[in-house]
């Protein structure tokens, strides 16, 4: 399990700092910016379904099977997947300043970056962001430590949000009037803080079992913060009347499903 969970925590860092190089050269940037709202509604309505069908299913079995069948005992698990999901709203909207995609970045005609924001709020973004990205990390260990099965759909559910994070990121720190060296150090740290996430999870909850039925609700309400307050309401803002955005969301759901199934005749 723990060579499967290095590739999985290699390839979502990856996906970070391949974000944030797309934009280099600047004249890439408004091209990933038209394609990136297709790959996010994608990975809301994948996340979403990985939530409610996976995440939280196994969360009440894992916490029936450790209190009885007793239905007062998922009072806790439910307390901790509000509490991921408040964490989350308050490390975005309090901690860091919310932000949407590449819309901080401004060029001239020469297409030089002018610092439209603040370095401090651009590093405070990254403060809170580095906190979401450690718990990608724990999202995916977590899961595996469950199920294997849960644990790729998880990974997939990630990955997917992956690549615009690194590049919400990196457009951030250019329009702080950085350039690209910054750049590729703050979406290299966002991948670290990932890989971390999965490594640190993987040491303790082999070290103690019983760490999954607590960390498995509270990385439940960080993914369905994500998916349902994070990366819908981003879609809407960029996809306006778009149908076809609307669209890539329901085609994220029929993705899980399709490979759910997949997965299923495979384990």
């Amino acid at each position: 399990m723990l060579t499967t969970l290095i590739i999985f925590g290699l390839i979502a860092a990856g996906a970070n700092i391949l974000g944030g190089l797309s934009l280099v050269p600047p004249r890439l940037q408004s091209n990933y910016r038209r394609f990136l709202k297709y790959l996010l509604a994608l990975g809301a309505g994948f996340m979403l379904a990985v939530t409610l069908f996976e995440i939280l299913p196994k969360t009440v079995v894992l916490w029936q099977q450790k209190s009885g069948m007793d239905v007062e005992s998922l009072s806790m698990p439910m307390v901790l997947l509000l509490a991921g999901y408040l964490l989350t709203q308050f490390v975005e909207h309090t901690i860091a300043p919310h932000f949407h995609l590449g819309e901080e970045m401004h060029c001239d005609d020469d297409e030089h970056h002018h610092a439209s924001l603040s370095t401090s709020s651009a590093y405070t973004a990254v403060g809170g962001l580095l906190v979401h990205t450690f718990f990608d990390g724990v999202t995916i260990a977590a899961a595996s430590q469950i199920d294997a099965k849960v644990g790729v759909l998880v990974f997939i559910a990630v990955l997917l949000h992956k690549f615009p994070e690194g590049f919400t990121i990196g457009s951030m720190v250019l329009a702080a009037g950085k350039g690209s060296r910054e750049v590729m150090v703050t979406t290299t740290l966002l991948g670290l803080t990932t890989f971390l996430g999965v490594l640190i999870f993987y040491f303790v909850g082999a070290g103690l079992p019983s760490v999954t039925a607590y960390a498995l609700p509270v990385a439940g309400g960080v993914t369905l913060y994500v998916a349902a307050s994070d990366l819908i309401p981003e879609v809407n803002h960029h996809g306006g009347r778009n149908a076809l955005v609307s669209l890539a969301i329901f085609a994220g759901v029929g993705l899980f499903f399709a490979t759910h199934e997949l997965l299923h005749s495979a384990f």
